[in-house]
């Protein structure tokens, strides 16, 4: 089973197009909420991830931060390791 990322970004934020391009480069799959476009998921965003900020990403349900947090993880190869340990 894949492990289920998911990113509550806008559709014109560059920290969330890093995040999608770090991503797509590595092709894991994600589910995308662009808050800019489905507002309701705002409010969901503040209930999972307790930010305001953009991007918020999660992986298995578990909020891990922003784009930095997430080339962070990546670069210390904790992110394949989350990815791998599904």
């Amino acid at each position: 089973m894949a492990a289920k990322i998911e990113i509550y970004g806008t559709s014109f934020c560059r920290h969330c197009l890093a995040a999608r391009q770090l991503l797509d480069s590595r092709q894991i799959d994600y589910t995308e909420y662009l808050i800019d476009l489905m507002p309701l998921e705002r409010a969901e965003m503040l209930r999972r991830c307790g930010r305001k900020k953009v991007p918020q990403i999660l992986i298995n349900n578990i909020p891990i931060g922003g784009d930095e947090d997430l080339m962070a993880l990546d670069a210390s190869g904790e992110l394949s390791r989350l990815l791998a340990h599904n």
